[in-house]
């Protein structure tokens, strides 16, 4: 019997390559960002990242782009390809653009260059760098954010006390905090933006706001501001946090250009506040609100805070969709992306009723208006790596401006992929994204694995995820399947939120039921299946582990393990909403969606992968769900070595995540004749050596399906980044690894979620 209710749909056919994708091809297709347009909308500018897995290092090159006319010209290459640049901006008459650069100390530094020939100048010196360049609109200056340190604010002392720091032999982490670490960043050292201007004809480095304490969004800094269009002050958004009630949240402030001080203008709003724009006119300063500082993912309100009466509107409070990024076109038009469906759609709003969709993802992201009133944004799929667009101002006439990733994608094959929807727990609809293995043939039934994501508030979206690739997932010949679950976003309020207080029932239901589907729907080999998921989809995998014995091999990422020790999370503001109490007074709620309480049913071997510097899902969570796996009797590996920053690999020649779960499904997912899916040459050779057998306790060799195993990461810097990515000593020490962390854009104020 089937619990299909309609049909499959097929959003993307299967397309053919010279092998199935690779970690090291994803590793090769560049990575396109979002869209600048010049003034007259000639030509847009766009930093493309590419990474070199031989020098463990990626650098960013700012392209032209032409952008006028139906058939455009090739991009032109505007800075060198030696430097890693990016964060273009042109001038206010389109003859300079201003940009960041990386230094000899890898920090990003203001340079300004003229577009029509010349190097570019450097400008700043700064001990943390700066970000986020924007012209005052007359072209006289360049704002920019700039880190300092707290004590220390000016850019001299902050620079002096940094070498203090370093000559110190003692380093201690002190905090009287609630909120003391971040993500994978320790806020006890004090690091805080300001944002300074930068006069052009004088040369002299001023702060607008020379006493601010407030962080920018620590995931994406960039964006946090915008400027008046008569460049009389500019609008912030602020992360502070309110003592009184104990919470962390962020406001609108407002900073005068020339003389004055910085205001805080949504003092008294219950929760955050994020991402002022003003209107073409000047009048109002738009921003989105949430209204529960409980709820990581309450729906994003656009509200106007009237510059004259001195007083927010609603605009947008009653969408049932949740925007998450604004740009006005230059008529008025508020152009908003929201997450729909689990794609990212653009909308249009004039002014009254609804937004309008007027471009459907995919995923859109990064949408900017031209002076013309054209529409410029990154779009990706599934199948379809990111790049840019340009629509009119109704979204008609859309077409691609740049390829860059065509030439990488032309040698791979990739699987078709499929959209339905089944009847998931209690009787609602739930949808499913299905990814197939490239070489599938109808009427053949092929091993499963779930690849569960994160937040829980979040979605599988219709992406092109450089980090979860769902086609590398299914280039072994496996069906991939991203079920998004009760408690994702995208289908409302009620829909994301259903969940709190009870994490694991619904989306657990939901996803057993999707097996059910494709089992019914004769598209997998119940005997051959896998559960992978990161953070919230690695708490999952934990759940899975325990209240069912129909996988073949589970893997857990970074996963919460035990819902009472998770408070030792960088941000426990909302637990109790989410697991239904605190700890003093919601034990029997905490407990009864813990799964460390259901170690009894421990019998799939499990792979265990966590970053020592995630301090969201804090490396202890892995740990205890390893130990327990290795008490009961699990034979395994332990992570020995020494701690180096790239202790071995999880991969040879350095590949991200995908890779290391590949590998450890190879051998547990094999057909029934025994033979392993081929991966390619590289993984092929790694799945001999490493893969299909580990050493059990006493020497002697186990196939690796029987095997659980560690992978724990050692205080990882890499890549400009410092992201974390397990790493195991049982690869070779010559391998090298580069963070998978390059995530589409996500939700504006998502800052709570478990991942």
């Amino acid at each position: 019997m089937t619990v299909m209710s309609t049909p499959t749909t097929t959003l993307y056919p299967a397309r053919k390559g010279a092998a199935p994708i690779t970690a090291e091809q994803l590793w090769a297709i560049p990575r396109v960002g979002n869209p600048v347009p010049a003034p007259d909308g000639a030509v847009v500018a766009v930093t493309v990242t590419t990474y070199d897995l031989e020098k463990n290092e990626g650098k960013g090159r700012i392209w032209l782009v032409p952008a006028k006319g139906a058939v455009t010209g090739e991009p032109r290459a505007l800075t060198a390809a030696e430097f890693s640049s990016g964060e273009p901006a042109f001038s206010p008459d389109g003859k300079r653009l201003a940009f960041t650069r990386k230094d000899a100390k890898k920090k990003s530094q203001l340079h300004v260059m003229a577009l029509d020939g010349g190097e570019g100048e450097k400008l700043t010196d700064l001990p943390f760098g700066c970000f986020d360049p924007k012209w005052l609109p007359d072209g006289s200056g360049i704002v920019f954010a700039a880190q300092l340190l707290r004590g220390h604010l000016t850019p001299a002392a902050t620079a002096a006390e940094l070498e203090r720091r370093e000559q110190d032999p003692v380093k201690a982490h002190i905090t009287e905090d609630r909120v003391y670490r971040f993500w994978d960043t320790w806020l006890t050292t004090g690091e805080v933006p300001h944002l300074f201007v930068l006069d052009l004809a004088t040369r002299k480095l001023r702060d607008l706001t020379p006493d601010s304490v407030a962080w920018f969004d620590w995931m994406d800094p960039a964006g946090r501001y915008d400027i008046a269009p008569d460049g009389s002050e500019l609008a912030y958004e602020g992360t502070i946090i309110d003592e009184q009630r104990s919470i962390m949240r962020s406001a609108i402030f407002v900073a005068p250009i020339t003389k004055g001080t910085a205001a805080c203008l949504t003092p008294t709003h219950p929760s955050n506040d994020a991402a002022p724009r003003y209107s073409p006119d000047g009048k109002f300063i738009v921003y989105g609100m949430q209204h529960d500082p409980f709820f990581y993912a309450d729906r994003v309100r656009i509200m106007a805070y009237d510059r004259t009466a001195k007083q927010s509107v609603g605009w947008i409070e009653h969408w049932d969709l949740s925007p998450s990024h604004w740009a006005f076109g230059p008529e008025g038009t508020l152009y908003l992306e929201a997450e729909q469906d689990a794609r990212n759609n653009l909308f249009a709003w004039k002014g009254s009723g609804e937004p309008r969709r007027i471009v459907r993802g995919g995923y859109v992201g990064g949408v900017r208006a031209g002076r013309d009133g054209r529409l410029f944004y990154n779009l990706q799929t599934f199948s379809e790596a990111p790049e840019l667009y340009a629509c009119d101002a109704g979204g008609g006439g859309a077409n691609a401006l740049t390829r860059f990733t065509e030439p990488a994608l032309a040698k791979v094959s990739l699987g078709e992929v499929r959209e339905l929807t089944f009847d998931g727990a209690y009787g609602e609809k739930v949808q499913m994204y299905v990814i197939l293995p490239p070489d599938y043939r109808e009427g053949q039934r092929y091993p499963l694995v779930h690849s569960i994501h994160g937040g829980p508030h979040g979605t599988s979206a219709d992406w092109f995820h450089f980090r979860w690739n769902a086609h590398a997932f299914a280039a072994p010949g496996y069906v991939c399947a991203q079920v998004n679950f009760q408690g994702s976003t995208s289908w409302g309020q009620d829909f994301a939120q259903r969940i709190q207080g009870a994490w694991a029932d619904r989306p657990f239901q939901d996803v057993m039921l999707a097996t059910d589907a494709l089992i019914a729907a004769g598209l997998v080999d119940e005997k051959r299946m896998a559960a992978t998921g990161g953070s919230y989809g690695g708490y999952m995998a934990s759940w899975i582990e325990g209240h069912t014995d129909r996988f073949k091999c589970i893997v857990n990422h970074a996963g919460v393990y035990n819902t009472l020790s998770q408070y030792a999370s960088d941000v426990t503001q909302g637990r109790h909403k989410s697991f239904g109490g605190e700890p003093w007074d919601g034990l029997e709620a905490i407990n009864a969606c813990n799964p460390a309480h259901a170690g009894q049913g421990f019998n799939t071997p499990m792979l265990v992968i966590h970053g020592e510097r995630d301090y969201r899902v804090p490396v202890a969570q892995g740990l205890e769900c390893y130990c327990v796996l290795k008490a009961k009797g699990f034979p395994g590996r332990e992570p020995l070595g020494a701690q180096t920053p790239q202790l071995g690999a999880v991969v040879s020649r350095g590949a991200g995540l995908d890779r290391a779960l590949l590998q450890g499904l190879r051998a547990a997912l094999r057909d029934q004749a025994g033979a392993v899916p081929h991966l390619g040459g590289g993984a092929a050779a790694f799945q001999r050596r490493t893969a299909t057998h580990s050493p059990s306790p006493s020497g002697t060799m186990m196939p690796a399906s029987d095997a659980s195993r560690l992978m724990v990461s050692l205080n990882w810097r890499i890549a400009g980044t410092s992201r974390s990515l397990g790493l195991s000593s049982n690869s070779s020490p010559k391998a090298k690894a580069l963070s998978a962390m390059m995530s589409p854009p996500g939700r504006t104020m998502r800052r709570h979620s478990a991942r």
